[in-house]
């Protein structure tokens, strides 16, 4: 299911609307201070695309050994959530979903992961006066590393920035000094879209962003494709980060906020894996994939988009779906094949199956999570077709889906016959 407006989040929603249109339409004269750089960093992210599972050892278990080992100290904050305040369920453990109550259980997980401690970072919309309390800024210097759980990100703006000058708290200064230094800082779904820098998505189904395109402003139509222009808290600038890619479809919603705010790169995170980001901000920023569902990386250096009578369209984007092990160098744009895993040769002779669905559209009933990386995976296969469509369920315009064999493309396999990790093909956008 998508994320859908949570009780009491009508009322947020205006409040945070009015003040991102408010840095939106501010001089540049009276922008926020510049925060001190988030890239130069000796530390490293663990970047999670959502629905992390409890039993995902490989995951925790990385978050942990950078964090120290047996001797990790993990500071866990989950403002990204309701308050217990605004939670009906906050007196029921089994049911409530407030900041409190999944700190406690993501504490409960680190240290059943093998954490030597985890604390939550009392920091929500119930305690926004504890992001510059001298108290708690000594519990975050205590720490080895950080996880920001999911909810909504823009709950982390309002908690962890000061205001319209989206100036830095005591506690997020002092977790990006703990990065600079080293410490790791770990995410999931909203707790992953805050580390990214300027025109942090808000929210938006890939259709209605195609059709309609982005605009800056956090809106309560959840379709609305939507971005951050001052962003996020800036601590992976080297693209666009977006999350729950595959399972929500938002390879369509990613391709046109890059493009209509001229990002050349977007890192489509899937769930339950993890975008692991060595040195970020340097020239020597690394990543490598934990997670077999992976990471899709958009990149639009080469791609032109446009609007024509029908619609709005993109050509020349290029697709890079990497898993478990694949490394990706982000200043070479080149990506690297995780261990026992080899070119594949197209074997198959099937045609790829129709997808006339492939933005995995919420209005329909019988949607398949993962459609634009099925045709993708699906053609690589194949040795009797060197180009593939599919299209939107919406029409009105349809867009359809090109995709395209060029050459320097290729895929990766460890068992001969499946396209595990996808470089380089050719993506087309078209309204018809």
């Amino acid at each position: 299911m998508r994320e859908r407006p949570q009780p009491g989040r009508r009322h947020f929603l205006a409040a945070a609307t009015a003040l991102v249109l408010t840095l939106a339409a501010a001089p540049a004269a009276a922008q926020a201070t510049p925060r001190p750089d988030a890239g130069r960093s000796a530390g490293s992210l663990v970047l999670i695309g959502g629905a992390l599972k409890d039993n995902n050892t490989q995951v925790y278990g990385e978050i942990i050994e950078r964090a120290g080992g047996s001797r990790a100290r993990i500071g866990v904050l989950t403002a990204a959530s309701v308050p217990e305040s605004q939670d009906p369920h906050a007196n029921d453990p089994d049911r409530c979903g407030n900041s409190a109550c999944n700190g406690i259980y993501y504490a409960g997980l680190f240290e059943k992961h093998g954490a030597a401690d985890a604390q939550w970072i009392p920091v929500d919309l119930d305690h926004i006066a504890n992001a510059d309390s001298d108290a708690v800024v000594d519990q975050i210097n205590s720490m080895t590393g950080f996880f920001f759980g999911g909810g909504d990100q823009y709950r982390y703006v309002t908690t962890l920035l000061h205001g319209d000058r989206h100036t830095d708290s005591k506690v997020l200064a002092a977790i990006r000094a703990k990065l600079a230094d080293g410490a790791v800082v770990a995410g999931t779904s909203a707790g992953a879209q805050i580390a990214a820098g300027h025109d942090m998505v808000t929210g938006g189904e890939s259709y209605q962003g195609l059709r309609d395109g982005s605009a800056p402003g956090y809106f309560d139509d959840p379709t609305r494709l939507g971005h951050l222009p001052e962003g996020g808290f800036g601590f992976l600038r080297s693209g666009l980060v977006d999350t729950h890619t595959g399972a929500y479809g938002r390879e369509g919603r990613a391709l046109r906020l890059a493009a209509d705010t001229g990002h050349d790169r977007v890192y489509a995170l899937q769930e339950n894996s993890a975008l692991v980001v060595d040195h970020p901000g340097t020239h020597d920023e690394t990543m490598t994939v934990l997670g077999d569902r992976g990471v899709g990386i958009l990149d639009l250096r080469e791609a032109r988009a446009r609007t024509v009578r029908a619609g709005w369209t993109l050509t020349g984007a290029r697709y890079t779906h990497l898993t478990d092990g694949d490394r990706y160098d982000v200043r070479r744009r080149a990506a690297r094949p995780g261990p026992g895993k080899r070119p594949l040769t197209p074997s198959g002779t099937s045609p790829v199956p129709a997808n006339n669905d492939v933005f995995h559209s919420v209005d329909n009933p019988a949607g398949v999570p993962y459609s634009f990386l099925s045709t993708a995976a699906a053609l690589a296969a194949t040795r009797t077709q060197r180009t593939a469509t599919a299209s939107t369920y919406e029409s009105a315009p349809r867009f359809t889906v090109t995709f395209t064999k060029r050459p320097g493309f290729t895929a990766w396999t460890s068992d001969g016959t499946t396209a595990q990790s996808l470089v380089g093909l050719r993506i087309d956008v078209a309204p018809r």
